[in-house]
């Protein structure tokens, strides 16, 4: 089977210099920040030219996009000039990604749920739902995809359940879905290495996979039940070599688009790791 993956890719540039740094790393598939990871608007994307840019990656054989939206956003927040900005700034992204997918790219926007910084998880949950129903009323063309969380501080999403009632007080369920995050599952504390089976079992019966439309590729710095939210990068961390070849050979996680977020530790690792997940497929 081949892999759909790639990287988290600057914009810098604009749209045809993604499209280089993804050739560049042998990719078919990236991820990028629709605007500056702390909520400015790009300026180096184009609405205009949005829909040449999916064309192109449709003829390529790309995998789905899987646009990252910025940390900054918090559906969940206390403060509702806040949360009204998550709101607002995410229609604005869906409305600039939407020319991809007209053009025949599969496109997802990945969001981090929110953190209830203090409300207590029942609350950060139902204003995530509502937040996302006030989004989707408005701008439905990208399908949303709550990513797993590791559970530091008062993150929402740091379990399957949490992520399961968010979804559950979603109106529009065709516009909602999972990014499985490998680090930060761990993190949250189910045991990916000794009880992989399990693990996508319990994640299939309280979520369902066929929810999960993506896969963020990342090594474990701390491990197990840390909470700490630490990428390493493949191989170098607590889940490990075994664990990724697992994981590639998956007949229902290898069909997703993978994106490592891992450390740039040289001009050429990205393309390494790549080339590394590659070769572990069938390797089991």
């Amino acid at each position: 089977m081949e892999l759909f993956i790639g990287s988290h890719l600057s914009t810098t540039g604009g749209w045809n210099a993604l499209l280089k740094r993804s050739h560049d790393e042998n990719g078919t598939a990236f991820a990028f920040f629709p605007r500056s990871p702390y909520g400015k608007r790009s300026k180096a994307l184009s609405p205009a030219q949005a829909g040449e840019f999916g064309a192109q990656l449709k003829a390529e054989g790309y995998g789905p996009l899987v646009v990252h939206a910025p940390y900054v956003y918090n559906l969940a927040g206390k403060d509702e000039a806040k949360r009204q900005f998550a709101i607002e700034a995410l229609i604005e992204d869906i409305e600039l990604l939407t020319p991809i997918r007209e053009a025949g790219q599969e496109t997802y926007i990945n969001i981090h749920p929110g953190s209830h910084v203090g409300q207590g998880s029942e609350t950060g949950c139902r204003l995530i739902s509502n937040g996302l129903n006030r989004v989707i009323e408005r701008a439905n063309g990208i399908p949303i995809l709550l990513e797993t969380m590791a559970g530091k501080g008062t993150e929402c999403g740091r379990n399957f359940e949490e992520l399961a009632t968010i979804m559950d007080g979603i109106e529009n369920k065709a516009n909602i879905g999972i990014t499985f995050d490998t680090c930060h599952v761990f993190d949250a504390g189910y045991d990916l290495v000794n009880d992989y089976d399990d693990v996508m079992g319990r994640l299939d019966e309280i979520v369902g996979l066929d929810t999960v439309k993506a896969i963020h590729v990342n090594d474990s710095q701390f491990g197990l039940a840390s909470h700490k939210d630490r990428h390493a990068n493949i191989g170098d961390g607590q889940l490990g070599i075994p664990f990724f070849t697992r994981l590639v050979n998956d007949p229902v996680i290898a069909k997703l688009p993978m994106i490592l977020e891992t450390k740039e530790q040289t001009p050429t690792t990205h393309r390494e790791e790549i080339a590394l997940l590659r070769s572990l497929v069938h390797q089991q």
